[in-house]
């Protein structure tokens, strides 16, 4: 059995000794974001990204190991661990492999078989299944007993038939037999619960609808149950008739019970008894089993999907691409209850608030033109942001003529995604940085600011409300919020963070740095102004050696004492600076940014015994481009002029919009009419693509034509391959309808629906969600 290094280095393809770097790093408290930044030496260059599967791979095979021990102890307790059975648990390589060896000597509530072993039946019960030509009934006879209620004969063959069927469903290598087979062949089928067909009409593609296992994408999963959960589905797992010698059909699971007990159809006296066994294992023991564990597995797969959709969005999302510092002006459109209008400055810092009417029913629009004009000649605003709900476009249209009519100003106006403005509005992050600001306007001042430095202001809001995900109430919300954090985190260090402007909120999710340390970091900053230099870190309560370690390359400070703070050159390499410059002759200030200086050094002159070559190289281009921001120059979508509500759009309209969510089955892009339209992925490009990712992103500028208009349902179809969605390319993701039955794609023999252990156990688990 490899050891848990040698088993990750295996999967990640990459050296053993590279993985027990990174776990041991881990293990004393480094971050991700601080390994893969500044301990490339250590762990030979793993990024981010394969620091995160590490770290998750990591703890799934430490509690695999854990669970392992446990089961070790159990059954060396018991007095039954033989060497063969301690060498398979040791070699076992997943939980459920694992389980399914501990399940003879699991501690269980007495069951019938145990109650016909305490009879004396297992004699019989073995009997019968080495030799088949005995006769059930009569060698039954032999193991009367009426102190235990063996009174006849069918007792007897009752009580020795629950003692093969425990003995089958718990044996291991039928299990994993029949496991592989079902993941590769079975299939999933729902119907619609009687009396529930108009009520849940949108699950209306389920109602009758059947699709393998192992070929149903997370989306639709996850479609299928919310619908048992909501009470409109009934799901099953169908196995597919197979037929054997004698020609009696049966499932192929109950066939790979018989072979692997060596049960056959001869005509001897107990064939029909034992068939009757293994038909009564797979419907009593093992169907019900093995229904709630692969569609166990399949949500669970489903929700990873998801989780990994919402992470890549909310990446994309707070990775995009900041206005820059200037004077902006946010307005949170209404109609009865007005525009709220906000002023910041170009630290986001709060200038001035008002609300103004320039819509039904009061239509004040001159004066509201007027108002907003003298905000922005006051303030000298610059930047104009436009959240993107209700009155969205009507507002727009009135920072338009704003500007027509005050060319002078010199403003820009763009529309932004305003999802998650109210959750921090009413939140007590909110409500402590504004004690006594009215709630509707603090949701303008986050328009503002998320156009201003969107990654900044969307880590003050609880990831899940951002609104990127993909059935994100249906995953399990303890992965999700671990998920999104991790995003988070990576996306906050990779930018770094002005230790001097950081709200909270930010600094928490800087490499090292806790609540406790960020709240520690705001009230030093209150009782002492600005940092000078990171030094002055030290000097924060509780921030010790190890998190000033952690943190300090990723906290930024400009106009401070050392030039290289504004940088993300780690303090620990400061004298290697120092070095640098002493070989050049020359000031860091002339240094710094200055490419041919830097040119004249060679970088394996400065390696050292701690720091090698990829750090030095790291510091060359901190020295070139000192605190460079990764992210990209800002773009706007400009929506077309007349086109503010479903009903302006018509088929063939050629349109530009901002992609707002990017899913499995296609890309949610924002038109400007209130309501996203969807571009499948089947008409995303002229070329087979198998996931959206591979042509947009969140927040990505694209054009697009409209194909299709749903009013009633408020449904928009887009495509980006032009008027003619004909044009795309097809593939195999290129439909994205469940298939219904038909007579040729219907499993036969099909199991019992609806109450099964998977569906109420589905219902517990999702009992309470959306």
């Amino acid at each position: 059995m490899l050891n848990i290094a040698d088993q990750i280095a295996q999967e990640l393809s990459v050296k053993q000794q590279q993985v027990s770097a990174a776990i041991s790093l881990l293990d004393e408290g480094a971050t991700v974001p601080f390994i893969a930044r500044y301990r490339k030496e250590v762990t030979g260059g793993l990024d981010d990204s394969q620091l995160r599967d590490l770290e998750e791979r990591l703890g799934y095979l430490r509690e695999l190991e854990d669970r392992r021990q446990v089961i070790l102890k159990s059954i060396e307790e018991q007095e039954k661990l033989t060497p063969e059975l301690k060498t398979s648990i040791e070699n076992a390589e997943t939980k459920s492999e694992l389980e399914d060896l501990y399940l003879p000597y699991k501690p269980k509530r007495r069951t019938k078989a145990q109650i016909a072993r305490e009879a004396g039946l297992e004699p019989l019960a073995l009997k019968l299944l080495e030799d088949p030509s005995l006769t059930p009934e009569t060698i039954a006879n032999e193991f009367l007993n009426a102190d235990k209620a063996i009174n006849d004969s069918k007792a007897a063959l009752d009580g020795a038939k629950q003692i093969l069927m425990e003995k089958f469903a718990e044996d291991a290598v039928l299990l994993s037999a029949i496991r592989s087979y079902l993941q590769e062949n079975a299939h999933v089928r729902s119907t619609v619960v009687s009396g529930k067909e108009d009520s849940g009409h949108k699950f209306s593609d389920y109602f009758e609808y059947s699709e393998k296992l192992d070929k149903i994408p997370s989306h639709r999963a996850l479609a299928l149950f919310r619908g048992r959960n909501e009470g409109v589905l009934s799901l099953e797992l169908v196995v597919d008739a197979n037929i054997l010698k004698d020609d009696k059909a049966t499932n192929h699971a109950q066939y790979l019970i018989a072979k692997h007990a060596n049960i056959s159809q001869q005509g001897r006296p107990a064939d029909a008894w034992l068939d009757t066994v293994v038909l009564w294992t797979w419907r009593v023991k093992l169907h019900n089993f093995f229904e709630t564990e692969l569609l166990g597995k399949l949500r669970e797969e489903a929700e990873s999907q998801a989780i990994g959709v919402f992470a890549s969005n909310l990446r994309d999302l707070l990775m995009a691409a900041p206005a820059g510092k200037y004077a902006t002006m946010g307005l949170d459109p209404g109609l009865r209850t007005g525009v709220k209008a906000v002023v910041v400055d170009d630290t986001g810092k709060l200038l001035t608030q008002s609300t103004i009417f320039p819509h039904a029913p009061q239509n004040q629009w001159d004066q509201s033109i007027a108002k907003l004009a003298t905000m922005c000649q006051l303030h000298k605003v610059k930047l104009v942001s436009i959240g993107n709900g209700t009155a969205s476009r009507e507002t727009d249209k009135l920072v338009a003529e704003v500007m027509k009519k005050h060319s002078d100003l010199g403003l820009q106006k763009i529309v932004v995604n305003e999802a998650g403005a109210s959750v921090y509005s009413a939140s007590k992050l909110a409500s402590e940085e504004f004690p006594d600001l009215d709630v509707s306007y603090r949701g303008a001042v986050s328009i503002a600011r998320r156009l201003q430095d969107p990654l900044a202001e969307l880590v003050k809001i609880e990831p899940k409300a951002i609104g990127v995900g993909q059935y994100q109430h249906d995953v399990s919300q303890s992965q999700l919020s671990k998920s999104l954090a991790s995003v988070v985190e990576d996306c906050v260090n990779s930018v770094g963070v002005d230790l001097n402007t950081a709200s909270a909120p930010l600094l928490t999710y800087v490499s090292g740095l806790n609540k406790t340390l960020a709240q520690n970091i705001i009230r030093y900053r209150e009782s002492n102004g600005r940092f000078a230099n990171r030094k002055q870190l030290t000097q924060v309560e509780r921030l010790g050696p190890k998190a000033f370690e952690q943190a300090a390359g990723f906290l930024r400070i400009t106009d401070g004492d050392n030039a290289l703070d504004r940088s993300g050159v780690h303090p620990e390499t400061y004298q290697i600076v120092e070095k640098m410059l002493a070989k050049l002759d020359s000031s860091i200030d002339g240094v710094m940014g200055n490419k041919t200086e830097l040119a004249q050094l060679k970088a394996t002159d400065f390696v050292e015994e701690k720091f090698g070559l990829p750090t030095i190289n790291d510091i060359l281009s901190e020295l070139e481009k000192p605190g460079r921001d990764p992210r990209g120059d800002f773009k706007a979508a400009k929506f077309k002029e007349g086109v503010e509500k479903i009903a302006d759009l018509s088929p063939g309209m050629a349109l530009e919009g901002s992609v707002t969510n990017v899913t499995d089955f296609g890309a949610f892009v924002d038109i400007g009419v209130h309501q996203d339209g969807l571009v499948h992925i089947s008409v995303m490009s002229d070329r087979f693509i198998s996931n959206p990712r591979e042509v947009v992103k969140t927040g990505d500028i694209v054009k697009v034509h409209v194909t299709d208009i749903d009013i009633k349902r408020k449904r928009i179809s887009l495509s980006m391959v032009g008027p003619n969605p004909e044009s795309a390319a097809k593939g195999p993701s290129s439909s994205d309808r469940p298939q219904r039955q038909t007579a040729r794609n219907r499993p036969s023999k099909p199991q019992k629906p609806s109450n099964s252990a998977f569906g109420m156990a589905l219902a517990d688990a999702l009992k309470g969600k959306k």
